[in-house]
């Protein structure tokens, strides 16, 4: 009887202590895929979705909001980034729930589903459907139009479960069509504005994005409700949510997103990448062009190519906002200096020839600069901004004893200086108040840009 208690007291024992590992086993787990194991490996894993506004390739170069955002987060962790680029969120989902990915950086909208196994962080604005057809005069204007109507969308998305509700509600009549895998949400929209397809659905700020780009769209037309949405973690990551919440009230954090948001969704480059072909090997469409009229100032043709993508990203019908059009971005005024009017002024040639020969006038302005390196980042900068603040800041410098003839950490610490009224208001000052930030990256970006461009030789 005694041996029998004994036996039972040990599998008690043995069955316990397996719990309790199991229990350890469980934790460690939870623990090596949370944030603590995220900086143990140094690396945050982020899934995302190829996409106008979440991540995507310009010209060598990594964007998209999704994107910078999540690049910031994992700066503020003090980790490495890895983006895994998924086709679906289906497989976002599924590679976040095998533990594959720390993070899904997509704008991904809230379901009853998701919520079981995600914890939905960095939230977004609300987001509702809309139907994306052409304008013309049989564009539908009610869902009960939708009968008997061919309407593409992807298989296992928001998009086809709102659409088979839809149906349901009208009777059943809608003709759903199932995308292929090898097309995207965002390239179905691009189809029904190239007239391959007639009607897909997308959430309608993603909608004005393309409407943007592509003018003919309808997108006026709901077909859905209001619905919250952001990026998932596991349920089970609960440094890692506290860490994204602390990151979230961080002002940084708020005006980093402001800026984000209209970067990509006012007017998102990366519909630029659309209208621009660059055949392989050259550095732009034009290569042949700024090779003829580089030698007319005695530049590298890299070197104009530069000015010419920080102006426009070679597209020739580019206007801005204060009204620089064409490839060289040459305000009216200029442009009519040099010949161009309303009808040539998109002309790529004529464009590049004006934008030399403003160039060579600015070589003329500060002929006095004696150094050829140095005058170019002088003429680079007067390019961006107008010759007069560039002419303050070098009697700026001047004045305190600093080199005139020297842009970095000479003239252009004077041109910063020139948001300051201790400055601005200085005799020597005949052009008073300048916010400089942006002609100072521009000198910074279009010398990188050159040197980039000189390594393709």
């Amino acid at each position: 009887m005694l041996k029998k208690g004994i036996y039972w007291l040990l599998f008690i024992l043995v069955v316990f202590n397996s719990c309790k590992l199991d229990k350890s086993t469980q934790d460690q787990t939870t623990s090596n895929f949370d944030l603590s194991g995220i900086q143990k490996r140094d690396t945050l894993i982020v899934g995302t979705l190829y996409g106008a506004t979440s991540y995507f390739f310009y010209r060598e170069e990594i964007l998209g909001f999704d994107y910078e955002m999540v690049q910031n987060l994992a700066k503020t962790l003090n980790v490495e980034l890895k983006i895994v680029e998924v086709k679906t969120e289906e497989e976002l989902a599924l590679l976040l729930r095998e533990h594959k990915i720390d993070l899904a950086a997509y704008n991904t909208v809230e379901t009853n589903e998701l919520k079981k196994h995600f914890q939905f962080v960095f939230a977004q604005e609300y987001k509702y459907q809309v139907l994306i057809q052409n304008l013309s005069v049989n564009s539908l204007t009610d869902v009960l139009e939708l009968k008997e109507k061919e309407v593409y969308v992807k298989p296992n998305t928001i998009y086809e479960r709102r659409l088979k509700a839809l149906n349901a509600e009208i009777g059943g009549t809608i003709n759903i069509k199932l995308a292929p895998d090898s097309v995207s949400s965002d390239e179905l929209i691009e189809m029904v504005a190239d007239k391959k397809i007639k009607y897909t659905t997308a959430y309608y700020n993603t909608a004005l994005l393309y409407k943007s780009y592509y003018k003919k769209l309808d997108v006026h037309m709901p077909i859905g409700f209001n619905q919250r949405n952001g990026w998932m973690i596991r349920k089970e990551n609960v440094e890692l949510q506290k860490a994204i919440e602390n990151w979230e009230k961080k002002d940084y954090t708020e005006i980093l997103q402001a800026n984000l948001t209209h970067k990509y969704w006012n007017r998102s480059i990366y519909f630029a990448q659309k209208k621009v072909r660059i055949p392989k090997g050259a550095i732009s469409p034009y290569d042949k062009l700024f090779k003829k009229y580089a030698k007319e100032i005695n530049w590298d043709w890299q070197l104009l190519a530069a000015v010419a993508f920080h102006e426009s990203r070679f597209d020739s019908s580019q206007v801005s906002w204060a009204g620089a059009a064409g490839l060289m971005q040459l305000m009216p005024r200029t442009a009519a200096n040099f010949g161009l009017n309303r009808q040539n002024i998109f002309n790529p040639e004529k464009n590049i020839e004006a934008g030399v020969q403003y160039i060579k006038s600015l070589n003329l302005s500060f002929r006095r600069i004696e150094n050829r390196d140095e005058r170019i980042k002088f003429i680079l900068a007067g390019y961006n901004s107008g010759p007069a603040h560039i002419f303050d800041a070098m009697a700026l410098a001047k004045k305190h004893g600093k080199n005139p003839q020297i842009w970095f950490e000479n003239v252009e610490y004077f041109l910063k200086k020139k948001s300051d009224p201790e400055f601005y208001n200085d005799p020597v000052v005949k052009f008073g108040k300048f916010r400089s930030k942006e002609t100072v990256s521009y000198v910074i970006n279009t010398l990188e840009t050159y040197e980039k461009y000189l390594r393709k030789k």
